[in-house]
């Protein structure tokens, strides 16, 4: 910490300060208390500055707000080598100019009050060739939406970049988007793949989420053991060390319980696996733990202690929420492989 001088520390703890003191009652009504924890904790001591400098490094490093796509690349490829094509798997209007003030700090700056949109790719992306002019937004009524800016926080551990979120106006509840196109170069993390032209539905305002996607993880990306980063959002923790497979579960969008609690054993009872025995005899399973806590995404890891080949995983309705209060339906989804 020796290159942060003292005064500024004294700074940042007065604006910090400031900044709870006139928005601590939007922060509660607006379910943003894990970003309310994370600007209190460096007023207890100047050993937590380091979480300050890491807050700062998470907006800049994850967000862009550039009108047009800068990216200059000849990859053009759509499919990887297993097969898959580079698909956009969903878009779910999750708010409707009822983004948080604090948003300004954890998203973007001028995202308060703004839409908020989760975009999620087949494939990791890489956010060096990700800009906001990549994203075109169209409603209902054919109008091309604005978007202000773009960012992968806070889904950013190992294994989940793949979520956008887009900030912007780009509907209302009256005329709602119905459609998202990659219109600039985007490109895979491993740089294979271009997602130009691909595009998707929107879910609209008032259904609740859904799980979109379900990986069984490679050995390899397990980070069983890991503990959560510094800050109550992007970098949750892993599965205990005696767990033997790990099923990555991704939501449309961020949910939590009603009322803006974390999940716990309540929801982890409720997510159902199916196995396959070597023997072909199907069985379903809980998770003995869930993973992936207390860090804002929209990712669980289920924590498995079974053999056998998990199939699918299904969780029931009227349990979890979008950050609109909304109840989640009964959901299902087949579980997919993925390389290491």
């Amino acid at each position: 910490m020796a290159d942060v001088k003292d005064q500024d520390y004294a700074a940042f703890r007065r604006e910090v300060r400031t900044f709870i003191e006139q928005n601590l009652t939007e922060m509660k009504t607006r379910r943003s208390l894990p970003l309310l924890v994370a600007l209190s904790v460096p007023l207890a001591s100047c050993a937590n500055l380091r979480t300050a400098k890491l807050m700062s490094q998470y907006e800049i490093t994850l967000a862009d707000d550039s009108p047009e796509d800068t990216t200059v690349t000849d990859v053009t490829a759509t499919t990887d080598a297993d097969g898959r094509s580079a698909t956009l798997l969903s878009a779910f209007f999750g708010l409707d100019d009822d983004l948080p003030r604090t948003s300004n700090r954890a998203i973007c700056d001028g995202a308060s009050h703004k839409d908020g949109m989760p975009v999620i790719f087949s494939h990791e992306i890489d956010v060096q060739t990700m800009q906001a002019g990549d994203f075109e937004v169209t409603t209902a009524a054919g109008k091309t939406g604005e978007i202000h800016c773009v960012t992968l926080a806070p889904a950013d551990d190992n294994g989940e970049l793949r979520t956008a979120l887009l900030v912007g106006h780009y509907g209302s509840i009256d005329d709602q988007p119905t459609a998202v196109e990659i219109v600039g170069n985007l490109l895979s993390l491993d740089g294979t793949l271009n997602f130009k032209g691909t595009s998707v539905a929107v879910t609209e305002l008032e259904p609740g989420p859904t799980i979109v996607l379900a990986e069984l993880l490679a050995e390899q990306r397990h980070e069983l053991g890991k503990e959560p980063t510094e800050l109550p959002f992007g970098g949750g923790s892993g599965c205990p060390l005696r767990t033997k497979q790990v099923v990555n579960v991704v939501w449309a969008g961020g949910v939590t319980k009603p009322g803006g609690d974390e999940a716990d054993d309540v929801e982890r009872l409720k997510y159902r696996v199916t196995v396959v025995e070597a023997d072909g005899a199907e069985r379903e399973v809980t998770p003995f733990a869930l993973a992936d806590l207390s860090d804002g995404d929209n990712n669980h890891r289920l924590c498995l202690d079974v053999e056998g080949t998990p199939t699918s995983v299904f969780f029931p309705a009227g349990y979890l929420t979008d950050p609109r209060e909304d109840l989640n339906p009964d959901t299902r989804m087949a579980i997919t492989p993925t390389t290491p």
